[in-house]
Order: C-alpha cells, then structure tokens, then sequence
C-alpha cells in the first residue's frame, strides 16, 4: 500500500504528464469536472516547482509564470469548447444536487471563454494598464504574493526572474498588434503606465523592488543560510539589471510610441465591435442578460433612492445648505487621526472595526472562516491608482487573508465610510464569502478556487450585501454620521451603473463621469475593466430579492443565518443558479417532517 507521501507524488507526476499520456478520467461526472480543472490549470511545460499546490500560488498565480499568454488563451478557449461539449455526456437527472450546480455553473464560465474569445484586441487594451497591467502584476506576484516559508520558494523565486523578461516582452508584442488594429488605450491611462514604468526604472538595480523584497523575505526562512541568501541576491541582481530593466524600458519606449496618438475618448463603443464586446462583458460581471440600457436606468433609480435617504440624514447632522456631493463630503469625510503620518494608525482602526465585525457576526452566520484576516498597505507601485481589495489566504496557510488598503500621500481611505469599507472587504464580505468557499472540503475544486473565474456579481454583490448586513442589523446605532457613510458608499455603487454604461455605451467623456461624483482613479478604473463596476449593485439586488422570496416563503421558519450558510457554502455561482439553490433549499424546509 503506497504512503500517503508517495501517493501525493505520483499524483503530482501523473498531473505534469500531457494528456495524451495520462490516465483516463474516471468514467464519472466528477472524474470529468476534476480532469477538466487538472487541464485548465496545467502547462505541460511546468516545472514541479511551479505546480499551484502547496507553495501559495493560485491557479492564475502559477498560470502567469508557467505558460506564455497567448498559448494560455488558446489552451483554454480549446478547453472551453471541449468541455461544452463534454457536458453533453452528462444527464441532470442523474446528477446530485452539488452536482446540479457545479454544470451550470461550468456551462455558464466555459460559454463565458467562448465568447470572449472573439475580443481580443479588446482585452489586449487591459495588458498595460494602471491597476493590473503586466508591468504591475509580475511584481506584486513575486514581492507581496508569493510564499516565503522554506528554501525552495527562492529557488522559486529566481526561476520566475528568469522569466519576467519574457512575460513582458509578450505582452508588448500583443499590444503593439492590437495598437496597429485601433486598440490604443485613452491618453490619460497611458499616461499613467508611463509614470509607473518610470518609477520601477528610477530604482538602481540593487535597490530595485524585485530585489529587496527578496533581501527581506528571505530572512524568515528557516534552514536558508547567509551564505545561500548571498548567493541569491548575486544571482537576482543581474536578472533585474540586464533582463528585466531593459523590458520595462522596451515597454516605455512603446508607450511614449504611441501616446502622442491616443485618444481621450474612453469608452469601447468607440472601438471596433465596441458595443458587442462591452455587452458580452456585462453578461459576463452582472451573470444577467440585462442590457446597457437596463443598467443605467436601474443605476438612476437606486441613485435616486439613496440620495433621498442621505438627505434625511443630512438634515439631523445640520447640513441643509449646498450641493448634495458637498454636504456629503463635509458630514462623512475629515482627519480622523492627529500625526504626521497617520497611516498606522488608520490600519489600526480599520482592524479595530474588522475584529468588531467579528464579534457581532456570531449572532448571523453559523459559518464563519479558520483563516484570519489582516489589514495591510497596498504596495508603492499602485498605490496612487488602487482602490482598496481583498486576496485570499494561500491554500497551504502561509498567510491570512488579506484586506489591502492604498494610503498614499494625502489619505483619503478615512472617514465615515471607513466601517463599511472594512465589512465588504474583510468581516462579514469577501473574508467570509471567499474563505469559507475554499476552506470546503466538499465542493470541487475548481468552485473552492474559483478556476474558471471569479463571478464578480456573486463575489461583489456579497461584498455590498455585508454592507447592506451591518444597516439592517443596526450597527451604526448612535453613529450617524457613520450610517451616512454606509448609504454613501452603495450609492458610490449606484453611481458606478451609471457611469460604467455611460462611457461604454452613451460616449460619456472622462470629465462627465468625474462630475457625476466618482474618483479620477475609480473612473480611470472603469475604464479598463469595462462592466466590472456593475457587478456590486446588480450582484446585491438580486441576493435581497432572492433573500426576501425565500423569506416571505418560509414565514416565521425562514432563519437569516441559514440562509447566509446557504449563500456561502453554494459558492461563487452566477446569480441564476444561486436563485436556484436558495429556490430549492426553501422547498425543502416548507416540506412537513414525518
């Protein structure tokens, strides 16, 4: 009988062999769905160094340094087309429940591949821009997410040096394709690349990021001798120097090519095919068929609600005279803390609020997450362009979860809406959402890591839901200033509907979407994440009007912390199936025992 030692590596060998060399998949469905998300999250050409499990990475983490982008784009719309049809072989009604959800659930990401497939020009617009380009994504995967606990990850960790060169110079292949087809990203986002690229160069190589996150993370690792760290930093220096410098000066150099050409225009409806590749993006964040047009109006509507309930607020908190966006700004935003430099002091208040969160969630969830979660500093690179996020803990627990707040220069993280902020990000948001579904030992793995994508409504609509929670269940009790923030941040959301699809889809300028009372950096994020922003909104209505169904349904049986149980444990799923499950799950409990 093999150990479990042994077992585990050959699984791992038998993972790296390609297809045609690998045993067959069980002639099951589950046996299929797990070859299916083996494949899509393999390169044959990995080393086993770089396979996902057990060293930090996520699939898209390993996917990123393993497999040239364009052979990834390919393998996998190839996948997606063979695994539709593949679903073919598989009758519902010999399915489980779980099983139920888990084929719709991959018909809808793989039709989701598919139809992205025919907008590429497009998507090559998102290689180089502010908040993930390539030129900031191979960074923060190598400083700020990668595991650092035992000599091999610095192994790792070269190797991937090894390949940052490359990685790039793709990327700019791409571009510069689509660049010569009409696919110039807007002025003022290349503009922004511009000064990144240039402050990733204006670091000598041996002060550069790549090279003293290395210095730094390696003094945690146990077993890794002075001298193997000197020779790593002997070995990391003229990588950074001679191969990765002079990419970042090659993407510069096209960059500065094109810019005197670039548009101001934003939006993709003034691009070829525009208007199709921005409704297939819809689809693709709201999961809904709902159209620009619906979008906007729904974002006029909830604009219209929310500001009326502001108002209300803003007349106990004596601010009856001036511009709405005005009185908002004075009744939710000022210093909170008095320091020179208050950021440490704003992470701490942020995890004051989170660990808060924590205490009041045990009355709502049954379920809450192993994992904890911390409050940190968005890196230098894109601070000034971030917004704040939240990355899951690694699968192999080397870090907690973690809610990434950017605090450059003048802080502007800070106010009255910091609670709100924490709960969707951290406690009860995406921590609780996103943890729990990958701490389940009983989903499939491509639903516990979210293989074949995130499902923005599902992810961002929970997030917004968590801040609707803490409303709901007077949190903000004798805080009303506070409650003025909370309603100012779903009406930031609201106002997303409407500006997204305005610059998409009804030519708004850059300048019109600022006006309507959204951040330059936030719009500028709008504009290379085309229908991203309308997945928070969309996403929290439909999971109040599945909420409310199932409750006016169940009557006095209908208990709040089942249903959230129900929600989490389901998974990222898009909204269609999550109504379903809940539609399901309230059939059940309205069946008399016996």
């Amino acid at each position: 009988m093999l150990s479990s030692r042994a077992l585990a590596l050959l699984l791992c060998l038998v993972s790296l062999l390609p297809a045609a060399q690998r045993p067959a998949a069980p002639d099951t469905f589950d046996g299929w769905v797990n070859q299916l998300t083996a494949d899509w999250s393999r390169d044959p050409a990995a080393a086993p160094s770089d396979a996902a499990s057990g060293n930090g990475d996520d699939d898209e983490a390993g996917a990123l340094w393993t497999e040239g982008l364009q052979a990834r784009r390919d393998r996998r719309l190839r996948l997606a087309q063979e695994g539709l049809a593949g679903l073919a072989r598989w009758p519902e009604a010999g399915m489980t429940p779980s099983q139920r959800i888990s084929a719709a659930m991959l018909r809808w990401q793989l039709e989701r591949v598919v139809e992205a497939a025919a907008f590429t020009d497009h998507q090559n617009l998102s290689l180089f821009e502010q908040r993930r380009g390539l030129h900031v994504a191979l960074v923060e995967s190598l400083t700020e997410r990668a595991s650092w606990r035992r000599p091999a990850d610095v192994t790792r960790y070269l190797a991937r040096l090894g390949r940052f060169a490359p990685r790039l110079d793709e990327g700019l292949e791409l571009a510069r394709g689509s660049a010569q087809r009409g696919f110039v990203p807007p002025r003022f986002i290349l503009e922004r690349v511009q000064t990144q690229l240039r402050m990733f160069l204006d670091h000598a190589p041996v002060a550069n990021p790549l090279v003293a996150a290395l210095e730094e993370r390696m003094k945690g690792i146990d077993g890794l001798t002075l001298e193997a760290q000197a020779e790593a930093l002997a070995k990391a220096r003229p990588l950074v120097a001679d191969k990765i410098r002079p990419a970042y000066q090659r993407v510069l150099a096209w960059v500065e090519e094109v810019l005197p050409s670039a548009a101001p225009e934003a939006g993709w409806s003034r691009l070829p095919n525009g208007t199709e590749a921005y409704a297939a993006a819809l689809r693709g964040f709201t999961t809904t068929d709902l159209g620009a047009a619906e979008v906007h109006a729904i974002g006029r509507r909830e604009v219209a609600r929310l500001e009326a309930e502001a108002e209300v607020i803003l007349r106990q908190l004596g601010q009856p005279n001036g511009t709405f966006n005005e009185r908002m700004a004075k009744a939710t935003q000022g210093p909170l803390v008095e320091a020179a430099d208050p950021r440490a002091a704003l992470i701490a208040r942020y995890t004051e609020y989170i660990r808060d969160a924590e205490r009041r969630s045990e009355a709502l969830f049954n379920r809450r997450p192993r994992a904890a979660v911390e409050v940190r500093r968005v890196p230098p690179l894109t601070e000034r362009v971030a917004s704040a996020y939240y990355t899951v803990p690694p699968i192999d627990g080397s870090r907690p979860g973690i809610f990434w707040l950017p605090l450059p220069g003048n802080v502007f993280f800070y106010g009255a809406r910091m609670r709100s902020l924490a709960y969707h990000e951290a406690v009860p948001g995406h921590h609780f959402q996103l943890a729990i579904q990958q701490e389940q030992r009983d989903l499939p793995r491509f639903r516990a890591r979210r293989t074949f994508g995130g499902i923005s409504a599902h992810s961002e609509g929970w997030g917004l839901y968590a801040e609707r929670l803490a409303v709901e269940q007077g949190w903000y009790e004798g805080d009303p200033a506070g409650q003025l923030g909370a309603i100012g941040s779903e009406l930031f959301r609201a106002r997303r509907l409407v500006v997204d699809t305005g610059l998409h889809t009804q030519g708004w300028t850059r300048e019109q979407a600022i006006a309507y009372g959204i951040s330059a950096a936030e719009v500028e994020r709008y504009i290379t994440n085309p229908g991203q922003a309308c997945s928070y909104m969309i996403g929290m209505l439909r999971i109040l009007e599945i909420r409310e169904r199932a409750r006016t349904a169940l009557s006095s049986a209908f208990s709040l912390p089942d249903f959230h149980d129900i929600v989490l444990t389901t998974g990222s799923v898009p909204l269609a199936v999550l109504e379903q499950v809940v539609t399901d799950w309230t059939e059940a409990r309205r069946k008399p025992t016996r």
